[in-house]
């Protein structure tokens, strides 16, 4: 007979969502969904605030990715008062070397904790391996020295976020037009040189590295589970410079095909010109895609897999010999390999940290203008900002009024935008591990999450909802029976 299996919650992820999976007489996979049931309606809460409120509040939509949202919405602000690339007045050097150092701070510290805190798990142990195993507790029993390092990695990530930004978590550095601080020359020199309880940059260069050995021994090991595991395909999204490389805080949109051949670059200004958003009533998370492809052609992949696809080279040695290694893997096509993302994750902690070490020794850290002054007609009521988040292309999209309260507001979040090859992947995953077999264990089932994990969703981040939500209120006796029921 035909069976439904459900996997609620998903765990070790960023907020809640459940899979429900169909299978047939046979025991073949007939439909597989990734369901988001939350709803978060930050987009309608700014409405009515300040403009410039909308950094600080907007970024409490998440604890994780906090910076990328206080960055992206940042960025809106210096589009809505005529500062900024798009303009002809430029932030100062110092205000956005500082956004910077904070925004790679924070690619290094969530990385860390995606991948040691809820991949490397099961790399360790195995799919198979007891849930009581496969976590962070049994990582620190297996190997404590490992997690010592990791700790301090994250740690040292954190507290250049809290120097940067004035908080440990949910900052108020950027402000329109720049930032309202630089570093202090004591923070770069305890950074650089390290202090009791907080390693040095030399050594976080070390434990950097850490993450991309442990996914090379493990590759070794497991090739073929590794390379067939939840390969689907999509089309790769992410912010490059004027030379085709990524840049993570600014630049413009390019979209590649599996050849690396551009199939769409623009400003990402004009994002509504190229992507429409899909919605599908079993979920909360809307589906973006190329509006001229069409939604099955035309969705993405964003994130550290698209990223790494993207690029030709990264801006740090280190980083780039072993983006050399990704490459030549697939013969220079795009990679498709869902658990290829953690590789790609390995050499973007690798590139963080050198990014942050550079900053570091940068004199415009710690003395030059932090803000710029619009012209009087500058003012135009609307502004786009985009960085690339740990998880991938982060948009948000403002309007305001005549007195400077918002009156719109759009976020189109990476976990959005790989919301349909989240769901091609649980598709795949579920086929590969459930199909056909008529006794589902407990790894069979883990091997979903595994594929959703690689992702590192947030879905907090992506929930939305066409139009109004509703509100259902039931009445049961004691007995369970329904007495009576209101849906508004």
């Amino acid at each position: 007979m035909a069976t439904t299996l459900v996997i609620d919650p998903i765990t070790r992820i960023e907020g809640h969502g459940k899979v429900v999976i169909e299978l047939d007489d046979e025991h073949n996979v007939t439909d597989a969904r990734l369901h988001v049931v939350e709803f978060r309606g930050y987009e309608k809460f700014i409405q009515g605030h300040p403009y410039w409120e909308a950094p600080v509040l907007m970024q409490r939509i998440c604890g994780i990715c906090f910076v990328s949202h206080h960055l992206a919405g940042a960025k809106a602000l210096d589009d809505m008062i005529g500062v900024g690339p798009a303009s002809q007045t430029a932030l100062t050097p110092t205000a956005v070397k500082m956004r910077r150092l904070g925004h790679y701070a924070q690619m290094l510290q969530s990385h860390v904790t995606a991948y040691f805190y809820l991949v490397v798990p099961e790399m360790l142990f195995g799919i198979d391996a007891a849930p009581e195993q496969r976590n962070f507790i049994g990582l620190l029993e297996a190997d404590p020295e490992l997690v010592k390092r990791v700790v301090r990695l994250r740690k040292w990530g954190q507290e250049v976020i809290e120097a940067v930004f004035g908080k440990r978590m949910h900052g108020i550095s950027s402000v329109p037009g720049g930032v309202n601080h630089s570093l202090p020359a004591g923070d770069v020199d305890r950074f650089l040189r390290g202090e009791p309880g907080l390693p040095s940059v030399d050594e976080v260069l070390a434990d950097a590295q850490l993450g991309l050995r442990m996914f090379e021994d493990f590759h070794d090991r497991h090739r073929a589970q590794v390379d067939a595991f939840g390969r689907v395909p999509a089309l790769n999204m992410c912010l490059v410079d004027d030379d085709g490389n990524v840049d993570y805080y600014d630049g413009r949109l390019r979209v590649v095909d599996d050849d690396k051949t551009v199939v769409r670059e623009f400003d990402y200004r004009d994002y509504a010109q190229h992507f429409s958003e899909a919605v599908e009533r079993w979920s909360y998370m809307k589906f973006p895609y190329l509006t001229e492809l069409g939604r099955e052609s035309g969705s993405v992949r964003v994130g550290p897999l698209a990223r790494m696809n993207v690029t030709r080279t990264l801006s740090t040695p280190i980083a780039a010999a072993a983006l050399e290694k990704f490459h030549a893997y697939t013969g220079g096509r795009a990679n498709s390999r869902t658990l290829h993302t953690n590789w790609a994750r390995t050499i973007e902690i690798i590139h963080a940290a050198e990014v942050v070490r550079d900053l570091l020794a940068d004199p415009d850290i710690v003395a030059g203008d932090l803000v710029v002054a619009p012209g009087p007609q500058a003012w135009t009521g609307e502004g786009i900002g985009v960085v690339e988040a740990p998880r991938g292309s982060l948009l948000h999209h403002y309007r305001a009024d005549r007195d400077g309260n918002v009156t719109f507001a759009n976020l189109i979040v990476a976990t959005t935008q790989n919301n349909q090859v989240l769901n091609r992947t649980v598709r795949s995953v579920a086929e590969d591990y459930l199909g056909g077999r008529a006794e589902i264990t407990e790894g069979m089932m883990n091997a979903i999450e595994v594929g959703i994990r690689a992702y590192d969703p947030c879905l907090s981040c992506a929930t939305h909802a066409l139009g109004q939500m509703p509100l259902v209120v039931t009445v049961v006796d004691a007995q369970g029976r329904v007495l009576d029921e209101r849906v508004r």
